[in-house]
């Protein structure tokens, strides 16, 4: 499958608490059941005010219901197209 960056516009995202972090993922999480194996979370990253989200899925379009199921916002949503890393140096 696909694997997608999202970039999620939240003003003060780097500000919120645990608890306000664990709703979003609980959120995220129950959407995610809900449409099964097609869409999957591996990881997100906070910052001041945006959040970077990795996902793997079908498709764009799953990226997209997702967001809209869960109510986050999917400002950008790009496709990965390659991986690098200090080792791709060798």
């Amino acid at each position: 499958m696909p694997k997608f960056v999202i970039e999620r516009n939240l003003p003060g995202a780097g500000k919120m608490s645990p608890m306000d972090l664990k709703g979003i993922a609980q959120a995220s999480c129950n959407v995610l059941r809900e449409m099964g194996p097609r869409v999957q979370w591996q990881q997100s990253y906070v910052t001041d005010d945006k959040i970077y989200c990795v996902y793997i899925a079908d498709s764009e379009q799953d990226v997209l219901e997702h967001a809209k199921k869960g109510g986050f916002p999917a400002n950008s949503v790009n496709a990965v197209r390659a991986v690098i890393d200090p080792v791709t140096a060798s």
